[in-house]
């Protein structure tokens, strides 16, 4: 292990790359600290350690782990990199609908760099609507609704102006655009996705301030057993994580001029978790979705209504069962979706069939993408119960532990995070590391 870490810092070119990420990370983590013009930072402090304490926590706590704590203290990166992962979701999945994004995908390089210019300006605008959309409550005392302590969520924004909120919105704004060019040359100049390291380094900002939480609230003892826990559940993650069924590919021997192609045995490696993350992250947003129209609905502190109280109870309660499976459904479903929105298998068919490339015992075309089609709906089903089960773990424990386990860190979703990118990352190092005949962290 220790070999191959020294060999990756004694390469200068890797060396560099690395250094030039933990740069960034440093300027990310700054800008994620330094709060906005006209906020409150003393007076928002106080709130958010109040509402996460609330029977809301887990959706504060939700709202922390993206942007590491940035976006409940309004700071200049508030917003984050969540603009920019919507803009680039909303544009992959218009692939399939609209036929001019499909060509642009199929154009090579320069379709991808105007794929990419599109992408760039939707970030833009969902960074604008958001940070208007969250300044806008801040202004009017419902973005962290509480009733506990000495919270005064009013005096968040000490200047309530129109100049002065329309100055907020434009440093978040502004904020939102420079992360989304440090995720951009972290990808280009450093190694590893740079969207995924910038999230990753989100929720490592978080976890010793968790941690010690538990060791102050809880005592040594518990401590220690949600240690245990956290460590078994992250060998599962990894375990599957790496898991993939390898269909095995055949490629036929072509003539090309003088020169023979082909005749090789290689395989197509299927992942147990094809759609990663994403599944999460649209079921927790579409149920953030109730509390944002609660939120809005009693700005006026009007009288609760029946309904109101039933979305409270079971919607917006993470350890009701009717949350926990409505959650778990949802994840099942947009796993299945994400999937069949970027694997195709008939496409996937046909590219193989245009190099010479077959399975055993399949036929090219028709039959080779039902195959696929098969093995992926078998495959993706067992990686959707996985997701379910790991992501509704923190409400099983709050549902079964009661207040005592009310505010469960190390939830599931940021495990998966944590592993799926830095299993990335280390493969990318291992690459680089096996091209220049070193020894490499993965065997």
């Amino acid at each position: 292990m220790l070999s191959p870490l020294v060999a990756t810092f004694r390469t200068p070119d890797l060396r560099k790359k690395i250094f030039y990420v933990l740069g960034i990370l440093v300027l990310y983590r700054l800008g994620a600290t330094m709060p906005s013009p006209g906020v409150n930072f003393k007076e928002i402090d106080r709130c958010v350690e109040a509402a996460s304490q609330g029977d809301s926590g887990q959706i504060y706590s939700l709202i922390n782990m993206f942007s590491g704590g940035a976006l409940l203290q309004l700071s200049v990166f508030a917003i984050g990199i969540m603009p920019y992962i919507t803009a680039s979701i909303i544009v992959q999945l218009l692939t399939v609908v609209i036929p001019r994004f499909e060509q642009l995908r199929k154009e090579g390089q320069s379709g991808q760099t105007k794929m990419t210019q599109y992408t760039r300006y939707l970030t833009l605008a969902l960074a604008l609507l958001q940070s208007t959309g969250i300044v806008a409550l801040a202004a009017s005392g419902n973005l962290l609704p509480t009733t506990g302590g000495d919270c005064n969520s009013q005096e968040i924004i000490s200047d309530r102006s129109i100049f002065g909120l329309i100055i907020i919105v434009l440093v978040m704004t502004a904020g939102a655009l420079l992360v989304m060019w440090f995720g951009e040359i972290i990808t280009e100049r450093g190694v590893g996705n740079g969207m995924s390291i910038l999230i990753f380094a989100g929720i490592a900002a978080r976890l010793p301030s968790e941690g010690r939480n538990i060791l102050q609230s809880r005592g040594g003892l518990a401590f220690g057993l949600v240690c245990v826990a956290v460590l078994i559940i992250l060998i599962a993650v990894v375990f599957i994580e790496q898991g993939m069924r390898r269909i095995p590919v055949q490629y036929a021997k072509r003539m090309v001029g003088r020169k023979m192609y082909g005749g090789s045995s290689t395989y197509m490696p299927i992942k147990v978790n094809t759609a990663g993350v994403i599944p999460v992250i649209f079921a927790s947003s579409l149920l953030y979705i109730p509390q944002l129209i609660l939120q809005i609905t009693n700005q006026n502190n009007t009288e609760v209504s029946g309904w109101q109280v039933w979305m409270q109870d079971n919607l917006i309660n993470p350890s009701s069962w009717f949350h926990i499976v409505l959650y778990f459904l949802l994840i099942m479903f947009f796993t299945f979706f994400y999937v069949a929105v970027t694997f195709n298998p008939e496409e996937r068919a046909d590219d193989m069939k245009r190099y010479g490339g077959f399975i055993p015992g399949i036929r090219p075309g028709r039959p080779t993408a039902e195959y696929l089609g098969y093995v992926l709906n078998r495959i993706t089903l067992p990686g959707s119960l996985y997701l379910g089960i790991i992501s509704i773990l923190p409400n099983l424990f709050m549902d079964l532990g009661g207040s005592s386990a009310q505010n469960i860190p190390f939830g599931g979703t940021a495990l998966l995070i944590i592993v799926a990118v830095g299993l990335d990352t280390i493969k990318q190092v291992n690459s680089q590391l096996m091209q220049r005949k070193y020894e490499g962290f993965l065997k």
